[in-house]
């Protein structure tokens, strides 16, 4: 059976044009928001959208989706708020948040103890592809769910990578985004050194688009959110440093050592907490400095 009717919570930067993308796809949706008039907005604006009175409202759904903050939210939301309580059994849980996936693992066995099947689902391509549709889902779980659920994330995702079980999205997520800190840490370092030296910020991000030290941050952060001074990736700092903190933590957790990452961490962790949640990672460009 296909799902046809899912619930949505959570409709920020990533969760909005996400949900809309469901909706325009013909997605029966119930959404909701913790922020004032956020969900009535969204409805207003789909019609195939009703915002929920409460967890009651999600009983009829087929395919919960939750794009929150993190493992704690999720786990508010679910088990505290009584979310998962008020979801029919074998209805399907969807986490497509950044969340830590030893919590998701122990979630997950919650879940399965009162009949919901789980999957964790993050996304890579920032805003620019939840409005495009052209994500890449991280999916962790069951084949036989992620096969049922598969014409529900494509609806939002150019690609949907099955990375393993139940926690291995969220662990795959961190991983990536540790890799995306690391580069744009040491590209910020290399251009600020280069221009010390005499070399203007856009010639050197030339130099590295044509050479081995070409990545992701130079050919799509540097010039469009950096040096431009727009720092409008639509990615919050404190989201990237918190990703950086969970893959740390796994590390931590498997006894693998981890000496760069560490490093990055605490660069990250330190820049962050002198923002404000709304400053965009790009911001690392200006906010780099001695320790």
């Amino acid at each position: 059976m296909s799902i046809a009717r899912v619930g949505f919570v959570g409709l920020g930067n990533m969760g909005a044009p996400m949900a809309a993308r469901l909706a325009e796809s013909g997605y029966l949706l119930t959404v909701t928001d913790a922020a004032p008039g956020v969900a009535a907005a969204f409805a207003a604006e789909h019609p195939t959208a009703g915002v929920a009175a409460g967890p009651e409202s999600f009983a009829a759904v087929q395919a919960l989706i939750l794009m929150l903050p993190n493992s704690a939210v999720v786990e508010e939301v679910l088990e505290r708020d009584g979310l998962a309580d008020a979801l029919t059994p074998g209805s399907l849980v969807i986490d497509m948040s950044s969340s830590e996936p030893l919590r998701t693992r122990a979630l997950a066995a919650r879940l399965g103890a009162k009949g919901l099947p789980m999957l964790d689902a993050p996304v890579s391509g920032g805003v620019r592809g939840a409005k495009a549709g052209t994500l890449s889902v991280l999916a962790g779980g069951s084949p036989q769910e992620l096969a049922w659920a598969t014409p529900l994330l494509r609806a939002m995702a150019r690609t949907v990578i099955p990375v393993g079980d139940i926690g291995s999205g969220h662990a795959a997520k961190a991983l990536n985004n540790l890799v995306s800190a690391a580069t744009i840490s040491i590209t910020v370092e290399a251009l600020s050194l280069a221009e010390s030296f005499g070399i203007s910020p856009e010639t050197m991000t030339r130099v590295l688009n044509s050479s081995s030290g070409r990545s992701n941050t130079s050919e799509n952060k540097v010039a469009q959110f950096m040096t431009s001074g727009t720092f409008a990736s639509g990615f919050a700092l404190r989201l990237m440093s918190k990703d950086v903190d969970i893959a740390v933590d796994l590390a931590r957790a498997l006894s693998r050592p981890a000496e760069i990452a560490d490093g990055v961490a605490r660069q990250w962790r330190r820049v962050a907490g002198t923002v404000t949640p709304q400053t965009d990672h790009t911001e690392m460009y200006t906010l780099l400095g001695p320790e």
